[in-house]
């Protein structure tokens, strides 16, 4: 099991690594105290390989945190579970930045200081945390596209991580899917609605996908696809995009658009990209 602890400044942005962390399938827990990560990683033990990725994100600002924390992770190595920690940081200036766009009070306000002077205290009180630490990201300047890179970079399988293609089929006369981040016009190609023996079938029936097909511009369509999608898809995985949602519509979602989607997902698939096929509407009117 890969056990990740998240641990940095306040308002570096530890809540935002998590969340980039889910796309890459760990288990993601916030605020978690750190006298339970022994007790939570065994939890994770005993389900027997349903959490193979955990990622933990601590809030440690005291000394006897620091005991408590290290402590816990000896426990770790006790039972024999190896860990790893990220440690998330910014400047003293680009975090007294953000906590002034957003208002928030820093945790150590509380004690009388000004926001600089908080600032400042914490990264003093979590600089044993960050000598331990396996990895160390700085969010300053980066935005949510070169953070994803770096995490992708570090947590993505040595490189290997291919952006998630979700290839929808929909009809219009239901509306465009609100996920859709893009989306073709497919009613250009022969309806199978008008044959009565293909009416109450899908595009999922290989009469239908035939039909759909059988005077080449469904197979031109598909070609200049495909040449677009190969273009695209490297750039977005490049701006840290973790997954697409391209979505394919006709009328009403039950013939063209299911065809020529299975089409795009079987060839995105055999080029070893992470394809998912759903047909939303196919089973409507």
């Amino acid at each position: 099991m890969e056990i990740l602890i998240i641990s940095g400044l306040s308002g570096a942005g530890k809540s935002r690594v998590a969340a980039a962390l889910e796309d890459l399938d760990f288990y993601c827990v916030d605020n978690m105290p750190v006298t339970l990560i022994p007790k939570f990683a065994e939890l994770c033990v005993a389900t027997r390989g349903r959490y193979e990725r955990v990622a933990l994100v601590t809030d440690v600002r005291s000394r006897e945190s620091f005991d408590e924390l290290f402590k816990s992770l000896d426990e770790l190595n006790t039972l024999g579970l190896e860990y790893k920690i990220l440690y998330v940081d910014a400047t003293v200036e680009t975090i007294v930045k953000r906590y002034k766009e957003t208002r928030r009070r820093h945790p150590l306000s509380s004690e009388g200081l000004g926001l600089t002077e908080a600032v400042q205290r914490e990264i003093n009180m979590l600089e044993p945390v960050r000598q331990r630490a396996n990895y160390v990201i700085d969010t300053t300047g980066l935005t949510l596209g070169r953070l994803q890179r770096i995490l992708l970079r570090i947590f993505g399988g040595g490189g290997d991580y291919k952006i998630k293609v979700s290839v929808m089929s929909f009809g219009y006369k239901y509306g465009i899917p609100i996920e859709a981040d893009i989306v073709f016009d497919v009613r250009f190609l022969p309806n199978p609605f008008y044959v009565p023996a293909l009416q109450g079938r899908t595009g999922l029936d290989r009469e239908v996908s035939d039909y759909v097909f059988k005077n080449g511009q469904a197979d031109e369509f598909l070609r200049r696809f495909e040449e677009l999608l190969e273009y695209l898809l490297p750039n977005y995985e490049e701006e840290g995009k973790l997954s697409l949602t391209v979505c394919i519509g006709c009328t009403g979602g039950r013939h063209r658009s299911v065809a020529v989607s299975e089409a795009i997902a079987k060839r995105f698939s055999d080029k070893g990209y992470n394809v998912e096929c759903i047909h939303r509407d196919a089973e409507k009117g």
